[in-house]
């Protein structure tokens, strides 16, 4: 499973284009942090992410946390359960020749 972190997408819809505009406002709501975390919370996406600061930013931008996470299958097998009628196809045979050096 992946996922697409939608933060800067959501703020530009509400007319926030400065990632330093968030640090007053999450401050506000008991979330400290210093310019340079939220630019990398706002460009980067994350792999962990507080629940007070995913709740900070839905009350800021007055959203659902499933509008700033996306969530993605990645590398999604196909289950094989034996009732497919189609025919298993293989990879085409490769033949090889295996030579001995010279002189032996």
């Amino acid at each position: 499973m992946g996922y697409v972190w939608h933060l800067r997408l959501r703020m530009a819809e509400r007319g926030m284009y400065q990632t330093s505009d968030l640090v007053p406002l999450l401050a506000e709501r008991g979330v400290h942090l210093s310019r340079e975390q939220v630019f990398r919370l706002v460009t980067q996406t994350p792999q962990r992410l507080s629940m007070d600061i995913l709740a900070a930013l839905c009350d800021i931008l007055e959203l659902a946390p499933n509008d700033l996470i996306e969530v993605t299958r990645v590398n999604a097998q196909i289950a094989k359960t034996g009732t497919d009628d189609a025919p298993a196809t293989r990879p085409a045979a490769r033949h090889t020749t295996i030579r001995r050096p010279e002189g032996l």
